[in-house]
C-alpha cells in the first residue's frame, strides 16, 4: 500500500536546555521520533547532503529533526564535554520529555545520533519504544584511530583552519558514496575545536551493555567506511536482543532508509 505523503513542515520550535537553545523541525502527527544526525552535521546539511530522507516517517509519527548541541542552528558553549555522546544523550531525553512527556518516543539516529540513541536508551529504557540505529560508528577497539584523527582535527580547528580544510579534502570517499558531494559540516569556527574534541573523547556503551535494550531495534549499515565499520554494526546488532541487521552495498539502497524506518516504526507501536 503506497504511503500517503508527509504534511508540510509546521512547527519550527526552539529548546532551551542548560547552555544552549535546540532548534528543531516537526514535521507530522502521532507518537514522536526523535532525528539525530551525524558529528559536524545539521538538519540543513542532510537535507543537502545526507542520502535517507526521513519525511517517510511523518507520515504516521510525529517527526522531530533536531541540530545537536553546537550544530547548525542549535546553540553551544566551547566546552568539549557537552558533546561527548553521554551528554548529547542528556540533551535527547530532555527533548523526549519536551515533545512527549506523557509517552514513549522513537530515536532515529545517525552515527553520532545514533551513539547519542544508545546512551539515552541505556539511562532511561522507558522513555523510548523503539530504535533506528544507522551508521553506528567507531567503537571499542576501532576507536582509538578515529579518535586520534578527531584531535587532530580539533588541534587543526583551532591552530590552522586551512590546514583543516585540506586535510578534509584529501580524505577518501568511501567507495559506496563515490562520486556524490559529501559537504564540509556545520558547526561555527569557534565552536568546531570542542565538538572534535568532545567527539574523540567518547565511545558507544561497552557492548555487554546493551543487553539491557529490549525495544525493537533496526540496525542500519553502509558497506565500505572505515568511519562506520560494519564490524560495530554487527556488535551492536548482536548484543542487542532480537536487533534486526541490514547492510547496504549501495547508495540507492541507503536512499530506501527512511522508508524503511517508516515501516519499522509502524511495526514496533502496533
Amino acid at each position: 500500500m503506497p504511503q500517503r505523503p508527509a504534511p508540510p513542515a509546521a512547527d519550527f520550535p526552539v529548546v532551551p536546555l542548560p547552555g544552549a537553545r535546540i532548534a528543531c523541525t516537526v514535521r507530522g502527527a502521532g507518537p514522536t521520533a526523535l532525528l539525530a544526525h551525524g558529528v559536524t552535521c545539521s538538519r540543513a546539511h542532510d537535507a543537502r547532503y545526507g542520502l535517507p530522507g526521513y519525511t517517510p516517517v511523518a507520515a504516521h509519527h510525529r517527526l522531530v529533526a533536531y541540530d545537536a548541541r553546537g550544530h547548525g542552528e542549535s546553540g553551544g558553549r566551547p566546552e568539549p564535554d557537552a558533546y561527548e555522546w553521554g551528554a548529547l544523550a542528556g540533551d535527547m531525553l530532555a527533548l523526549a520529555d519536551h515533545f512527549s512527556p506523557e509517552a514513549p518516543v522513537a530515536a532515529i539516529g545517525c552515527s553520532m545520533g545514533t551513539a547519542t540513541a544508545l546512551h539515552a536508551a541505556l539511562r532511561a529504557p522507558d522513555r523510548f519504544f523503539a530504535l533506528v540505529l544507522t551508521a553506528v560508528p567507531t567503537a571499542w577497539e576501532t576507536r582509538a584511530a578515529q579518535a586520534g584523527l578527531y584531535r587532530r582535527m580539533a588541534a587543526l580547528a583551532a591552530e590552522d583552519p586551512a590546514g583543516l580544510d585540506a586535510l578534509r579534502a584529501a580524505a577518501p570517499v568511501p567507495p559506496i558514496f563515490a562520486g556524490r558531494e559529501q559537504g564540509t559540516g556545520d558547526v561555527r569556527a569557534s565552536l568546531l575545536p570542542a565538538v572534535l574534541e568532545g567527539a574523540a573523547r567518547s565511545d558507544l556503551p561497552a557492548p555487554e551493555t546493551l543487553a539491557r535494550i529490549t525495544v525493537p531495534t533496526l540496525v542500519l549499515a553502509w558497506d565500505t567506511d572505515p568511519g562506520h565499520p560494519v564490524s560495530s554494526a554487527e556488535t551492536v546488532a548482536r548484543h542487542i536482543p532480537g536487533a534486526r541487521l541490514s547492510v547496504a552495498r549501495t547508495a540507492p539502497e541507503v536512499e530506501e532508509w527512511g522508508q524503511v524506518a517508516a515501516d519499522f516504526l509502524r511495526e514496533a507501536g502496533d
